[in-house]
């Protein structure tokens, strides 16, 4: 069998045994190191990871602002699981959601003093927390084969993604 692209494999050929151990090391590791940063992040600052993907989302937007729609596409969600977090977070005093002057049924959030606080106070630790159990277990080499391989995979995913032929 021929090989597509280098390093590819054509068809719908099955992982080999090395190719499966290495995924299942890379889900594995990859959910334990999620895991451990989301624990260290409610520990030093009371946020979850989905609360610090959105106050880092709204800090970084102009007038720390963004309709909902554009923030769950943003941050990856679906627009059902983000209105749920945005409520339990509005209860917080992190956001407020208002509605959206230029578009009939759209709702803008906007980052509230509170959330940019906590956003702020949460910033250092869990920079620390990524340099420790990332960062620091990797040579710079890895760093940059990292950077790669996150690269390669979302590029893929964006592909299959797409609707049509080319998503096949």
């Amino acid at each position: 069998m021929t090989e597509a692209t280098p390093g590819r494999r054509g068809g719908r050929q099955l992982p080999t045994t090395d190719e499966l151990r290495i995924w299942r090391d890379f889900i594995e590791t990859t959910a334990a190191l999620g895991s451990r940063l989301e624990s260290r992040l409610q520990s030093d600052s009371s946020l979850s990871t989905g609360d610090y993907a959105v106050l880092l989302a709204l800090s970084e937007a102009e007038g720390q602002a963004m309709r909902s729609s554009e923030l769950a596409a943003h941050i990856g969600w679906e627009r059902s699981r983000l209105s749920h977090h945005l409520g339990r977070m509005e209860r917080r005093g992190l956001i407020r959601r208002q509605e959206c002057a230029t578009v009939p049924r759209g709702a803008e959030v906007q980052l509230t003093t509170a959330g940019a606080e906590a956003f702020k106070g949460a910033t250092f630790p869990h920079l620390r927390a990524i340099r420790e159990l990332f960062v620091d277990a990797l040579t710079p080499e890895q760093i940059v084969a990292a950077g790669e391989i996150a690269t390669a995979l979302k590029a893929r995913l964006d592909v299959l993604q797409r609707p049509g032929p080319s998503a096949h």
